[in-house]
């Protein structure tokens, strides 16, 4: 059970609530092309307007350096949330100070007014007390419904619960309540498929899993690091070199856990990263020297596959190859499809690149939960606190 107080948990009607969203969503020429972190957050906004809340949308989007910057505006965001919740959003071109408090003064009971992207002010990233208690003047209430973000400590997904009640909202409740019953009390056999290209990324996630599941499942470019640490030549595959030897420590203590730990048996090859690229398929240990493993190959995809179709909990984060390029997709889709396809189990998708293949291969629908936090998900999954998490009243 999720140990924070919900938005459930307290009464709202005419209150001024700051909502902390995740709106970091990916534009081009303007305009949002993937609005999954918007409609994410809307059974959260509702629930706050049908309640007579007057709901102060937060949220940061791209990397601008603590000053205004066009190109990281929030108001193509808010054309998109006007469109998908149906009613007018309001928008304020200040985070904080005058024209800030006196926009949210002109607020009514189920008004919703965005501010500004928070990563304008400095003092957002350096989590300054004092623009978290500009922030919080804004406000009666303080609700973070910022999944993707709580692993990080900023004014406005921690410091600012300092100075308002705060509470969490329903899509981050629900994504620390599901990751968390996986890790605890999963149906089994629990699988769980980590790719991608560095280890490093994922060496506390694996560690950690390696306490609880019973397969372990690695492709992706991370997985040499693990077969040069078995001494197996991979080529010109990304290796890091500083991480083979704790590598080998993993895979001892996987044999110590009687944790399956299944890694390819053969791999599509070729000597360039190109959509035209020239490719073979080799077995593990016959990857040419002038060539590099870039996708799983048909026997391993087999292997992975079998031991998904058992399995009744699956987490899964990181494609299996390059799959972006369609020489080295099968890999990652086929796994995808072999996820998909597994509706006895429960399935989880851990954000990031994974949920990128889901959607390119039409299968997004078709598993049990997706989460929005790549960067968060992984730090709850190694078993790190997460400050905008930490932060809220315990129940």
């Amino acid at each position: 059970m999720f140990q924070k107080k919900t938005v459930k948990d307290i009464e709202v009607h005419g209150k001024r609530v700051l909502v902390r969203v995740d709106f970091n969503v990916p534009l081009a020429e303007g305009a949002v092309t993937d609005d999954t972190r918007i409609r994410a957050a809307l059974p959260t906004i509702r629930y706050l307007i049908d309640h007579g809340a007057r709901v102060i949308i937060a949220s940061h989007l791209g990397r601008p350096k603590g000053e205004p910057d066009p190109q990281f505006s929030l108001k193509p965001v808010r054309r998109v949330l006007q469109r998908l919740i149906g009613r007018n959003v309001a928008f304020s071109p200040d985070i904080v100070g005058p024209e800030a408090e006196d926009a949210v003064s002109r607020m009514i009971d189920g008004e919703i007014l965005m501010l500004e992207n928070v990563r304008f002010d400095p003092g957002e990233k350096s989590n300054d007390p004092a623009f978290a208690k500009a922030l919080a003047a804004l406000a009666d209430v303080y609700v973070n419904d910022a999944f993707g973000a709580a692993h990080r400590a900023h004014a406005s997904t921690a410091g600012v619960a300092a100075f308002l009640p705060a509470y969490a909202g329903l899509l981050l409740a629900r994504e620390v309540e599901t990751l968390d019953r996986m890790l605890t009390d999963p149906e089994r056999p629990f699988v769980a498929i980590l790719g991608g290209s560095k280890v490093s990324d994922k060496f506390g996630v694996i560690d950690h899993l390696l306490d609880c599941v019973d397969t372990l499942v690695v492709g992706g470019g991370m997985c040499f690091t693990f077969l040069v640490a078995k001494g197996v030549p991979v080529g010109r595959s990304i290796v890091e070199a500083e991480w083979v030897e704790p590598a080998k420590k993993m895979l001892a203590k996987a044999a110590e856990r009687d944790v399956e730990l299944l890694l390819p048996v053969d791999f599509v090859v070729s000597e360039q990263i190109v959509e035209d690229a020239e490719t073979r398929i080799v077995g593990r240990e016959e990857i040419p020297a002038d060539m590099m493993g870039l996708d799983i190959g048909p026997t391993s995809i087999e292997l992975f596959g079998e031991a998904i179709a058992r399995a009744r909990t699956i987490f899964w984060n990181g494609p299996m190859g390059v799959f972006e390029f369609t020489p080295f997709e099968t890999g990652t889709r086929k796994v995808a499809a072999a996820v998909a396809r597994n509706n006895r189990a429960a399935s989880i998708v851990g954000g990031g690149d994974s949920v990128a293949a889901l959607r390119k291969f039409d299968l997004e629908e078709r598993v049990t939960f997706v989460s929005t936090g790549g960067g968060a998900s992984m730090k709850l999954l190694e078993g790190s606190a997460l400050p905008g998490v930490d932060a809220l009243m315990d129940r």
